[in-house]
């Protein structure tokens, strides 16, 4: 059984392995009670963005923690992955502007990601 932080920090892994741009992870906790963590990552095409989920989805599943939805998977510019205690944003760039998910939940506790 694995902490919703050491799911979080394994998914900032497999985006960071597949070249994940500007990965930003938000404790969310304090603030809803959607999930424990926000995990943000930028995707330089709808196909890198569509690879950056496969991968989170692969690492996770394998560590016994598979998705429980998915969100925006046809559109390639913003697709949201439910795994309960950690949600997964991955953005094309425009869209992350657009969204400026960081802005709305500026409340959150940024999470230092070691390299």
């Amino acid at each position: 059984m694995y902490t919703p932080k050491e799911l979080a920090l394994a998914a900032a892994k497999a985006l960071d392995d597949k070249k994940g741009v500007d990965i930003k992870l938000l404790a969310v906790t304090d603030v809803t009670s959607l999930a424990d963590f926000f995990l943000i990552c930028t995707g330089t095409s709808s196909t890198h963005v569509k690879t950056l989920c496969d991968a989170v989805e692969k690492a996770l599943d394998e560590l016994g923690e598979p998705a429980l939805r998915r969100e925006g998977h046809r559109s390639g510019s913003w697709v949201l992955l439910d795994f309960g205690c950690v949600v997964l944003h991955v953005f094309t760039d425009e869209s992350r502007q657009f969204y400026d998910l960081e802005r709305l939940w500026s409340d959150a506790t940024p999470v230092p990601l070691e390299n």
